[in-house]
């Protein structure tokens, strides 16, 4: 059988359920990442490093929550802090100490973070770090990478994949995407005479690479850039919300030694479950405080609300988390897992003569058709029924990721990376066998 005749035949229940949730659900998807050719797989639990779907077969997971459980699924201290909080409440609807306890560890473990504010995901950070560096500094325009991607609202909707000059979604007003300018990745000439407007209020950016390090950063640039902004007056952003605490308990900040103004997280930082934060200096964080007087309160503080944020459920859960990943052992154990299963699948992709490569950093790994990315990131849209029908391949061989990249957790084993590279040689030889790559 082919590739997607087998995964149909070994997934009736999945089938059945994504015919459901196109009557019920917009494209039968919550998540645009869960868009799969011919459909996705549904999964009824997991724990550990594996998760089990609706038709009963196992997978080793290294798609990990979207990156969020570095401690792997149903962790026990999480498991046991969550279970006592519910059954003291959900949403206490005031302050709380255990928001007080979960911003004393990402100031203590953070490099940049004197001060941190919590929201309910990425996307809400990032928004808010830009509303933020605009009321700070009195300036409008925000500097962004193409290939970059900070969440899905309309202030960072342009630049993300290409043809970049097209926003990642409709629906976004010009108006909108007129104060973002857009950069080539790794290029310092490019952001300088950017700067030299003088009408730019921060660079954001994800510090290890644009989406979870596809276009890696070249050494050296995170230096140069962080050195550029502070000579021009503006703020730095680190987008940490996969960065955060996997590269080091100091998120990539600590592992390159670049300290910016401000920090946004999400997914581990709140332990697996919903929940995301804005942290940085104290002057620049200090702008969404009330102060006492009038004329600040009304029309100068930034205002931020959000009813579940730092809400105690989550806070339990990232309390949990943080308390278990901060002495850098797990992360170097991790990252050296990383390291192995990438050059397990370079060497499998070899064997099975398909083209490209499998690269990335820390605990990340990408597999891509194309090779490697130039300086600039990917130039043309890339082959994405090839990514689908690796994932269907993927999946039928009980190793489950994203369509071209994956997440080592902390639980991983020296086992299940032996076991990911069998079977990805497996899948690699299906997709040749098949003629995928003659077309």
């Amino acid at each position: 059988m082919t590739i997607h005749e087998t995964f149909r035949a070994k997934h009736p229940k999945s089938a059945a359920l994504a015919e459901r949730a196109r009557a019920a659900i917009p494209g039968g998807i919550t998540h645009d990442i869960r868009h799969l050719k011919p459909f996705g797989v549904y999964v009824d639990r997991a724990a550990g490093t594996r998760k089990w779907d609706v038709d009963g077969h196992e997978y080793i997971d290294y798609w990990m929550g979207h990156g969020a459980l570095f401690l792997g699924h149903c962790h026990p201290a999480v498991v046991k802090a969550v279970q006592a909080q519910v059954a003291r409440g959900t949403h206490l609807g005031a302050c709380h100490e255990l928001e007080v306890r979960w911003a004393e560890l990402v100031n203590q473990l953070v490099p940049s973070a004197e001060l941190t504010r919590f929201t309910m995901s990425g996307t809400e950070a990032t928004h808010l770090a830009l509303r933020i560096a605009r009321a700070f500094t009195g300036r409008s325009r925000i500097l962004k990478f193409t290939g970059h991607f900070h969440g899905w609202h309309d202030g960072v909707a342009i630049g993300v994949n290409p043809p970049y000059e097209v926003p990642l979604s409709s629906g976004v007003p010009g108006a909108t995407l007129d104060q973002v300018i857009t950069c080539p990745p790794n290029d310092i000439k490019a952001v300088d005479t950017v700067l030299e407007r003088g009408d730019v209020a921060a660079v954001i950016l994800e510090p290890a690479g644009g989406q979870s390090g596809t276009t890696p950063t070249i050494p050296g640039y995170l230096q140069e850039l962080r050195a550029l902004t502070q000579r021009h007056g503006v703020l730095l952003i680190f987008d940490e919300v996969i960065t955060g605490f996997r590269y080091a308990p100091g998120g990539a900040q600590e592992y390159f030694g670049v300290t910016p103004d401000i920090t946004t997280l999400a997914k581990i930082v709140a332990g697996g479950l919903p929940g995301g934060a804005v942290c940085g200096r104290r002057d620049v964080l200090s702008m969404l405080a009330y102060r006492g007087d009038a004329t600040w309160d009304r029309a100068e503080r930034v205002a931020h609300a959000g009813t579940f944020n730092a809400n105690p459920i989550s806070a339990s859960a990232a309390i949990a988390t943080l308390e278990q990943i901060g002495d850098a052992s797990l992360q170097a154990r991790t990252n050296k897992l990383g390291e192995e299963l990438r050059r397990g699948l370079t060497e499998a992709m070899k064997r099975a003569g398909t083209p490209g490569t499998c690269y990335g950093e820390a605990s990340i790994y990408h597999v891509s058709f194309e090779g490697k990315p130039g300086l600039a990131g990917f130039d043309r849209p890339r082959k994405g029924d090839h990514y689908h029908l690796l994932r269907c391949a993927i999946l039928n061989e009980g190793v489950d990721c994203s369509m071209n990249h994956g997440w080592v957790s902390a639980v991983h084993t020296e086992e299940d990376i032996e076991r990911t590279i069998r079977a990805y040689d497996r899948a690699f030889r299906a997709m040749v066998a098949e003629g995928a790559f003659g077309r």
